[in-house]
């Protein structure tokens, strides 16, 4: 039962927390379809055929695979990626998530045409290399391979929240993380013992076979809703 999973993951099941999911209804319905949320951010997609985007595209498989993945609605392949900056987003129109300079009511695109001028010239603040840190039934959860690596992630952040005009409560302490899924219903608490065992042996076949996650350069992107990431400027 769900003194089988670990404290990170107890949020995912019934028992322990029956509350609905932050964004059910305005990112995807019921039934697991997304719902349009248009926005911008900059990210780092995988490296599309790489040998560290087969292994992640197989945990993905695996839990794609279970019996109750119903409860999850899962995003394209080609939109993976680990998002490094927050851009603004349709439904969070407010303080401190919008830049204080601008109208709350300013239309997405023309904040996304506003970034990109904002961004142009922006300086590279290093490459950096990341590794997975923990499996959970919503993605992968990483960071910075090395202590460089983390230092070079926090350099990156700190300077993106310059021209995006704000830095959300969360900015020291993001945790970096690769989506595959959105959860559609919390797991059934009976299921617990299962999905810990599936997430367990994936992180140690993530770890052999990826023990570095490769990534594109950082790219200021916009969306129109979690299925494509479109990348409109490469940074740095």
């Amino acid at each position: 039962m769900l003194d089988t999973v670990k404290p990170s993951l107890a949020g995912f099941f019934e028992g322990s927390n029956p509350a609905p999911p932050t964004h059910l209804g305005t990112r995807y319905d019921t039934a697991g379809n997304f719902l349009p949320e248009p926005g911008n951010t900059a990210v780092s997609h995988l490296v599309a055929g790489s040998p560290s985007e087969a292994a992640v595209i197989k945990v993905r498989e695996r839990m794609l695979a279970m019996p109750d993945a119903d409860r999850l609605a899962f995003t394209p392949i080609s939109s993976l990626h680990m998002t490094l900056f927050q851009g603004i987003v349709e439904y969070r129109r407010r303080l401190p998530y919008w830049p204080s300079d601008v109208p709350l009511g300013t239309g997405i695109d023309d904040m996304t045409r506003l970034y990109l001028e904002r961004l142009q010239g922006f300086e590279c603040r290093g490459a950096f290399n990341i590794k997975v840190v923990e499996v959970l039934p919503t993605g992968l959860t990483v960071a910075g391979a090395t202590e460089e690596d983390r230092r070079i992630l926090k350099a990156w952040r700190d300077a993106l929240s310059v021209p995006f005009g704000y830095r959300h409560p969360d900015h020291d302490t993001y945790v970096f993380h690769i989506t595959f899924a959105y959860q559609v219903r919390r797991l059934a608490d009976d299921r617990a013992a299962a999905w810990q065992a599936l997430f367990d042996d994936s992180l140690s076949f993530l770890q052999r076979e990826a023990p570095v996650i490769e990534l594109r350069q950082p790219a200021f992107c916009s969306f129109k809703d979690m299925k494509h990431f479109e990348e409109l400027l490469v940074l740095g």
